[in-house]
């Protein structure tokens, strides 16, 4: 049994903290969410690293990583998304091992680097806004049930 995906979506987009709006948005919007959180979690992380404030960027990037990882990948719709889904799902697992080596090694330039990749799909999808609210998407939500 499947559960529709913006279930899925909204389950997600709780265990990574991002709970306002989160019961009546639509699966765009719920993914657009989960960009906004990710960004200004890294940029959050790194004022944090070159702060030197050590468990605030660990638990900055950890989130940034449930983010990339239980969020935006696990609301990817493989079955029907094709090679656009298969590229941003590699893409998301390549962001989280620079976020992890962020996270070991204090490199800002990893951060940096995640960012830039994913900068342009969030302002994207930004961008796409009210064409796909209601529309089932490779790197939203699917409507499987």
């Amino acid at each position: 049994m499947f559960t529709p995906s913006h279930f899925r979506a909204s389950s997600a987009y709780k265990r990574v903290g991002v709970d306002t709006g989160v019961p009546s948005a639509n699966p765009h919007r719920l993914v657009h969410m989960l960009f906004e959180e990710l960004l200004q979690s890294l940029a959050a992380a790194r004022g944090a690293m070159q702060r030197k404030e050590i468990p605030e960027k660990c638990a900055l990037i950890t989130k940034a990583i449930r983010i990339v990882d239980e969020g935006l990948k696990a609301g990817l719709n493989r079955e029907h998304g094709g090679e656009l889904a298969e590229n941003l799902a590699g893409l998301y697992d390549y962001c989280v091992i620079r976020l992890i080596h962020a996270n070991a090694r204090n490199d800002d330039s990893a951060l940096t680097e995640v960012r830039n990749l994913l900068e342009p799909i969030a302002q994207a999808w930004h961008t796409i806004g009210p064409k796909a609210a209601g529309a089932t998407v490779a790197a939203g939500a699917s409507n499987r049930s």
